[in-house]
């Protein structure tokens, strides 16, 4: 019997429910992801107790020789990784690391563009619910209504028009590449700051996959879990120039103390994604997104923008005739978990959406492969299909479970 079985039965019991319930699901929400059995027990680790509010070098507190070496080991990992000129490594979250980046380069009520959330935005790309579209004056970019794609052109016209002091590429639901060279160009051209939150994406940069954004991009932000596979976190990278803004930013202006125990697991996760093997399972997310794409194109559902081109489908509900949420709700009940999420030019509110958001880095970290994913398009068509149907969603559920056992979940039933 472990410890918090012994000292605190009821959240140890929680615990072991929600492991049932990762082993026994098939978890296809694009931002999540599981550690590996490393990154859990550094994020467990001792560094939990410690406060080192500043930097290395540069502590408000003593007894903090470990952190230093601990901080410094996860900067030069990041750095060598994306091969960026600086890195800080403390912010706690992506929505931290992006408050950061504005405090670093600009003022209150400055001019920014970011995608419409309803389109593959994120919140703090300029919702007006969130403190960047309260503190800020952001211009929201739109996709093309017919392609469903970023047109640059008509980014190009409007950035001449706002005259924005940051452009921000990077997106949390939007299933296609990102022409992060075009994006400096524009940026460049009006005199703005191109911002990169490549949070969903830098798994699949990190094992080159997909572009990086980090020659082109004056600042980059990310959380490190998703494709990462890292500990719930968030990071900076940048150029030189802009190093000691970004530090200011993060510590004192947005944050007090550093996670260490949150850093111990980013620099774990970092040394895995150096490795080849990171670099194959990088394309295999990929991979398995387009056949699984295409399954359940041939299974009667329409995906928006016609496919992917990363590891994120973004499925139109409106092709089965039902809500995004109906469509979330049936799939859960069927043991398969998934999100709804708004499609370009939704009529329904972000509540209910027209769409679902899938994605395949979980699947991928269990092993799983084209013949899987097809297997899994067909329990989702299925379903959806007949979202109202008991009997559909509970053969599928019994399916799901067992199918779901017999693949490893890192961290939990692996063998590390």
């Amino acid at each position: 019997m472990s410890v918090l079985a012994r000292r605190d039965p009821a959240v140890a019991a929680i615990i072991e429910s929600e492991k049932v319930r990762q082993v026994e699901t098939l978890e296809m929400i694009a931002s999540e992801n599981y550690a590996s059995a490393g990154v859990l027990e550094a994020t467990g680790s001792v560094f939990t107790n410690k406060y080192a509010e500043g930097y290395p070098g540069k502590r408000y507190y003593a007894g903090n020789v470990h952190s230093d070496e601990l901080e410094n080991l996860a900067i030069d990992r990041a750095k060598e990784l994306f091969g960026a000129e600086h890195a800080n490594v403390q912010p706690t979250s992506g929505a931290e690391a992006n408050m950061a980046v504005y405090l670093a380069t600009i003022e209150p009520g400055a001019t920014v563009m970011g995608l419409s959330l309803d389109q593959g935005g994120h919140l703090t790309h300029g919702s007006p619910v969130n403190f960047s579209g309260r503190f800020y004056n952001f211009v929201p970019y739109t996709v093309d209504r017919e392609s469903e794609q970023i047109d640059l052109a008509a980014v190009r016209t409007l950035a001449l028009e706002c005259r924005p002091k940051v452009i921000v590429s990077g997106y949390t639901a939007y299933p296609r590449a990102i022409d992060f060279a075009g994006f400096a160009e524009v940026a460049k051209e009006v005199g703005a700051i191109l911002m990169t939150d490549m949070s969903h994406i830098a798994g699949l940069v990190a094992g080159g996959a997909h572009a990086s954004p980090v020659p082109y991009a004056d600042i980059v932000s990310t959380t490190t879990h998703k494709t990462l596979r890292g500990p719930r976190g968030g990071m900076i990278l940048s150029k030189l120039e802009h190093a000691e803004a970004i530090d200011k930013a993060v510590f004192p202006g947005t944050q007090g103390g550093p996670h260490l125990h949150s850093i111990a697991g980013k620099a774990v996760c970092f040394g895995e994604a150096l490795t080849p093997e990171f670099k194959a399972y990088a394309a295999k997310i990929v991979a398995n997104a387009t056949v699984l794409a295409e399954a359940l194109q041939a299974g009667g559902l329409r995906l928006v923008s016609g496919g992917t081109d990363n590891h994120l489908i973004l499925v139109d509900c409106n092709s089965v005739n039902i809500s995004g949420l109906k469509a979330q709700n049936a799939l859960q009940g069927s043991g398969i978990i998934t999100n709804k999420n708004t499609i370009p030019y939704d009529t329904r509110s972000p509540f209910v959406g027209s769409g679902l958001r899938l994605g395949t880095p979980a699947l991928t970290s269990r092993g799983m492969g084209a013949d899987e994913m097809k297997r899994v398009a067909a329990w989702i068509c299925g379903v959806l299909q007949d979202p109202d149907g008991d009997g559909v969603r509970e053969r599928t559920r019994q399916e799901v479970a067992e199918f779901a056992r017999a693949y490893p979940v890192p961290g939990i039933t692996d063998a590390e």
